[in-house]
């Protein structure tokens, strides 16, 4: 082989050899972001002093009250168009 070759070979494995240690840490760095996600969640609850069903409960009264967010685009879409 060329030394031109062996040297962009050479700089492919270090290029791919980066790559595989930045996805092992990014999988690292987003298995933690869940789990202190999933403890701030835990907390909220834990100090809202909910049940189980409490919380199950809480949730379905939120989704019935929250606004549908595609409802709301065209909302403010109709009102832009009424300004004009």
């Amino acid at each position: 082989m060329g030394a031109k070759l062996e040297k962009i070979g050479a700089e492919l494995e270090k290029a791919r050899a980066k790559r595989a240690a930045l996805d092992v840490k990014i999988k690292n760095l987003e298995q933690k972001y869940q789990e202190e996600e999933n403890t701030e969640i835990h907390d909220m609850v834990h100090a809202a002093n909910l049940t189980p069903d409490q919380l199950a409960e809480l949730l379905r009264m939120a989704a019935k009250a929250a606004p549908n967010p595609q409802m709301l685009m065209e909302t403010v879409k109709e009102d832009e168009q009424n300004e004009d």
